[in-house]
């Protein structure tokens, strides 16, 4: 049985200086909290969220059906991160288009809807934004800061900006920076939605149009590279839809019609994503995973990027997942294990790909509950 939760907006005033020199304010933030906030209030666990998703964690809303948070697996009463022990934060990122203030809301200064004109977001100007929330909210210091994907890129990024504010760091699935195949992927995605002809060049919603057909293409070509190939030939395989089996070749012979199971799934997931995701937003967010590498103002040496981290680390990564591979968590695991950092590691045998970090997996799931166990009988 899940909770109720509530989302909640705390407003900013004060200008956030960014990574690319820009800076926004009058700002807001929206975020949701399970679970209570100790007298020492330092119970408090961050939950950073990935590409498509939002504030809503774990726990469902009041007046809503099948409205669980992305994270519910993971997150609530005798869970995993046990909300009867911990007291956890979800924030909806600058940028994102649920809630906080991002390219779909109004320039304080123009009145016109930012668009385009939204300023580019980095990792670190998240994380910055969230330590802006941590402070409205009292909490010095994080008992942890977890995430998965993306997610893990902050929780990584928050142990090098406020060493003192975190105790532990939780990456699931991620990465120091992405290679040039995931460059080249979110590149791709990108261009199919900015040669939409009702893209307008970030500005379609003064025209009144969406470019739907750019975001069902950029959702499809990323739902690709969050499954594996045994996962897809499990599911789908090679199957025909209905319609086309009752034809009496089996085939239609059509270069344009849905013929195949895993086309039909596609185009599925592409059309409900191009009805609740903002164009602007996805170039933001992928941009945002472009850019992200803190070894590179170390000249490539991710050891000495890592050398201000002081909390303890668990890193997890699933076999299967070419996206996020487990090398990538190792090239982590090493670089903490030569500043002789406290690290766990867990490599996971799952065949689910990428999406593994969402799912349930017995030996995923006890991991994560042996560590907050941990963390939560240090801090007694």
């Amino acid at each position: 049985m899940s909770f109720i939760v509530t989302p909640q907006t705390m407003h900013f005033d004060a200008p956030l200086p960014l990574q690319s020199g820009a800076s926004i304010q009058d700002y807001q933030l929206v975020y949701e909290t399970c679970g209570t906030l100790n007298a020492a209030r330092d119970n408090a666990v961050l939950i950073c969220h990935a590409l498509n998703a939002s504030h809503h964690v774990a726990g469902m809303y009041a007046d809503q059906d099948k409205s669980e948070g992305w994270w519910d697996n993971m997150i609530g009463p005798g869970k995993p991160v046990d909300t009867n022990r911990f007291f956890v934060i979800g924030v909806n990122n600058l940028g994102s288009c649920f809630g906080s203030t991002g390219p779909m809301d109004r320039h304080p200064a123009t009145g016109e809807v930012y668009g385009a004109d939204f300023p580019v977001m980095t990792v670190e100007d998240w994380v910055a934004a969230q330590a802006r929330l941590m402070d409205a909210l009292g909490i010095e210091q994080l008992a942890a800061v977890m995430g998965g994907s993306l997610g893990g890129m902050q929780a990584l990024s928050w142990a090098l900006q406020y060493p003192s504010r975190v105790r532990h760091a939780v990456v699931v699935a991620s990465a120091p920076n992405l290679t040039a195949e995931n460059i080249a992927f979110n590149e791709v995605a990108r261009r199919a939605i900015v040669t939409d002809p009702d893209f307008h060049a970030g500005h379609f919603y003064r025209h009144g149009v969406v470019p739907k057909r750019g975001l069902r293409i950029a959702r499809m070509i990323g739902h690709i590279t969050y499954l594996s190939d045994d996962v897809m030939n499990e599911k789908f395989g090679r199957e025909l839809r209905q319609a086309v089996t009752q034809h009496t070749s089996g085939y239609k012979y059509s270069t344009q019609d849905v013929e195949f199971q895993i086309e039909s799934y596609l185009r599925h997931q592409g059309d409900k994503f191009s009805d609740y995701f903002d164009a602007n937003t996805y170039l933001l967010i992928t941009r945002a995973l472009d850019y992200f590498d803190p070894a590179r103002t170390f000249g490539g040496d991710l050891t000495q990027a890592l050398a201000r981290a002081t909390c303890k680390f668990l890193l997890v990564s699933f076999t299967t997942d070419w996206r996020f591979s487990p090398a990538r968590s190792r090239e982590m695991v090493k670089a903490l294990l030569d500043n002789r950092r406290d690290v766990s590691y867990a490599e996971i045998d799952a065949p689910h790909g990428h999406d593994a970090f969402l799912l349930d997996d017995a030996r995923y799931m006890g991991v994560v509950r042996s560590y907050f166990q941990s963390i939560e009988g240090a801090a007694t």
